[in-house]
C-alpha cells in the first residue's frame, strides 16, 4: 500500500509517497518511504501496477516490474499563476517497491492547462490489450490509454452532466466488478471535495459499462449514489488483480475539506479505514455497492475473548460493555415496529462524553450524533448531527468496528455504512443501548477485541 505521507510534519507538505505491506490486508509492516519530491514536482496521489508482459521494458530479469503512476504537482508553477502545474510520471521498482527508479522520459501525461489534473488510476484491460488511465480533471473523469505507460492518449470524458459537482473531483477509481447477477458491471468510485451530503469530502459512485475507452453510466441522470454516508471516508482506492474477483478498498479516514488539517492529534495526522471488500449486488432500485470488512479481519479477532448476549429482554439502557474500548463490536438487532420509535448504542465515559448512534425507525433515518463527543473546539463543524436515509426491515443488523478514535458502522450486511472520527478527553469505555418506545428486543450482542494491526 502507498499513501501520500509528509515526512516531517503532522500538517499537509510536500508529498511523498509512503509505503506498508502486508500478507493479509490486516497485519501491516512499514518500509522506507518510496518516492520523494523532485524538480517537477510533489509526488500527489496515483496508483501501482505489476507490468505483466514487461509492455514499458523496464523488466531486466526474472523479476516483474511494479510500476508507480503518480501526480506530480510543480509549486513552482502554482506560485508564478501557470494552470499547467499538473501532470503525470512513473517510476519503476525491480525489487517488490523497496527501490525505485523514475523514467527519464517523464511527464508521460502533459497537462494542456487544467489547474486540477490529478490522480492516476491505472489498470490492464485484457480485451484491448491495453493500460487504462482514469484522471480526475476539475469536475469530470478523463480516461487515457496506452500499449507501455510511456505514451499515453485520450480515449473519453465522463461527468460533467453526471453524479454531484458541489466541488472538484478528485481520486477516481474505475474498476470490473461481477454482480450478483453474474453479470460483469464497472464501476466509477469518483470522490468530491466538497459537497458530500453531511458537508466536506466524500465518495460517490456510477454503474456502467466499459469498452476500452469509453465509461458509458447505466442510468443518467440519476440520484446520485454515496459510497460512504458518515464524514470520514475518502479518496479510496482499490487493488487490481485480486483473485476469485474479489474488489477490496482501503480509505483515507478523515475529511479533506472541513477539517483534515486541524484535529487535536500529535504525532499522527489521520488514518486509513479497515480494507473492504466491496460486492456489487443488483436491487430493485438498480445496481449498489454494499461493503463488510475484510474477511481477514478475523485473523485479529480475540475469539477466545468474546462477550454473547442472547435474547436480552430489556434494551433501554442496557449496558453491554463496561472497561477499555479497544474492541470490535457486532450486534444482531430483531426489532418490533409496532411500538418502538427509536433504538440505537452510545458510546460514553465519566466526563459525559458520548457518541451516539442511533436508527430512526419512524422516520427511517440512521445518524451519528458526535456534538458531545469531546473536543470540538478545533473545527466549526466537526460537532454535528449527520444523517442518512434508511429504508429499515423487520430485522436490523449491524457490525461496528470501534477504535479510540474512530467507528465504522455497517448496516444489513454493508447496505448502509458510515465512517466517523471523534476525539473524546478520556477514552470511552462504555457502550450501551437505548430505546424511543418500547417493543424492541435485542436477540443477540457480539463483543470481540482486536488486536493491534501494526507490528
Amino acid at each position: 500500500m502507498f499513501y501520500q505521507h509528509y515526512p516531517d510534519g503532522t500538517t499537509w507538505g510536500p508529498m511523498h509517497w509512503g509505503h506498508a505491506v502486508s500478507k493479509d490486508l490486516v497485519q501491516w509492516e512499514h518500509l522506507p518511504i518510496a518516492l520523494y519530491p523532485d524538480s517537477l514536482g510533489y509526488i500527489f496521489s496515483g496508483s501501482a501496477v505489476v507490468d505483466e508482459y514487461n509492455t514499458a521494458g523496464f523488466q531486466k530479469g526474472k523479476e516483474k516490474a511494479l510500476v508507480a503512476i503518480y501526480t506530480y504537482h510543480n509549486m513552482e508553477y502554482e506560485k508564478a499563476g501557470r494552470k499547467d502545474r499538473e501532470s503525470q510520471g512513473i517510476a519503476y521498482s525491480l525489487d517488490k517497491g523497496r527501490t525505485w527508479t523514475k523514467y527519464a522520459g517523464n511527464p508521460v501525461v502533459k497537462n494542456k492547462g487544467d489547474v486540477d489534473f490529478r490522480d492516476p488510476k491505472v489498470f490492464w484491460h485484457e480485451p484491448t490489450k491495453k493500460w487504462c488511465m482514469t484522471l480526475a480533471v476539475h469536475d469530470h473523469a478523463e480516461i487515457f490509454t496506452s500499449p507501455n505507460l510511456k505514451d499515453w492518449e485520450y480515449a473519453s470524458t465522463f461527468g460533467k452532466n453526471a453524479g454531484a459537482h458541489g466541488g472538484v473531483w478528485e481520486c477516481p477509481d474505475l474498476s470490473s466488478y461481477i454482480a450478483s447477477d453474474g453479470k460483469e458491471k464497472w464501476v466509477l468510485m469518483q470522490n468530491l471535495n466538497p459537497g458530500a451530503p453531511n458537508g466536506g469530502s466524500g465518495v460517490q459512485y456510477f454503474v456502467g459499462d466499459f469498452d476500452g475507452k469509453v465509461f458509458t453510466n447505466d442510468n443518467q441522470p440519476e440520484k446520485t449514489m454515496w459510497f460512504d454516508l458518515g464524514t470520514d471516508n475518502y479518496a479510496g482506492v482499490t487493488w487490481s488483480g485480486l483473485p476469485k474477483n474479489r474488489n477490496i478498498v482501503i480509505g483515507w479516514m478523515s475529511n479533506w475539506d472541513d477539517y483534515a488539517q486541524t484535529v487535536p492529534t500529535k504525532t499522527w495526522r489521520s488514518a486509513t479505514t479497515i480494507p473492504r471488500d466491496i460486492k456489487l449486488v443488483k436491487t430493485p432500485e438498480g445496481y449498489r455497492l454494499y461493503q463488510l470488512p475484510v474477511k481477514e479481519l478475523k485473523a485479529i479477532l480475540e475469539t477466545s475473548n468474546v462477550k454473547t448476549e442472547k435474547n436480552v429482554g430489556k434494551v433501554d439502557g442496557k449496558v453491554l460493555h463496561q472497561g477499555t474500548l479497544q474492541h470490535s463490536m457486532e450486534l444482531t438487532f430483531e426489532l418490533n415496529k409496532s411500538t418502538a420509535s427509536e433504538i440505537g448504542f452510545v458510546l460514553s465515559n465519566d466526563l459525559n462524553e458520548k457518541l451516539v448512534v442511533g436508527f430512526d425507525l419512524k422516520n427511517n433515518k440512521c445518524y451519528v450524533d458526535r456534538t458531545n463527543a469531546g473536543k470540538k473546539d478545533f473545527s466549526k463543524v466537526f460537532a454535528a448531527i449527520h444523517k442518512a436515509d434508511y429504508a429499515f426491515g423487520d430485522k436490523l443488523t449491524m457490525k461496528v468496528l470501534i477504535d479510540r478514535a474512530s467507528m465504522e458502522l455497517f448496516v444489513d450486511e454493508g447496505k448502509l455504512v458510515m465512517t466517523e472520527i471523534f476525539f473524546p478527553n478520556k477514552d470511552f469505555d462504555k457502550i450501551s443501548l437505548f430505546e424511543k418506545g418500547k417493543g424492541s428486543t435485542l436477540t443477540l450482542s457480539k463483543l470481540i477485541p482486536v488486536k493491534s494491526i501494526l507490528k
